[in-house]
């Protein structure tokens, strides 16, 4: 059932350097803090033979829009 553009108007597709950027990331950090057995060439690498490997599969990766920044509140308010 192919649900897009109708049902998630706000998602666009995915470059590949947004996905290469995301996969890396992910490989380096969990969550905040500092993977130390992974470094960055080896996750940039990594990323891009994955993304390499998703588009050569067919893969489409999709994107949120941009989100509205959280406000934080203001203490004594």
């Amino acid at each position: 059932m192919f649900l897009w553009p109708a049902y998630c108007p706000s998602m666009k597709v995915a470059t590949s350097e947004e996905v290469i950027d995301a996969l890396s990331h992910a490989l380096r950090y969990d969550g905040r803090k500092r993977v130390h057995h992974a470094n960055s060439i080896m996750a940039r690498d990594t990323a891009e033979r994955l993304v390499q490997h998703l588009l050569a599969c067919g893969f489409v990766v999709m994107r949120k829009g941009e989100a509205v920044a959280p406000s934080a509140p203001t203490p004594y308010s």
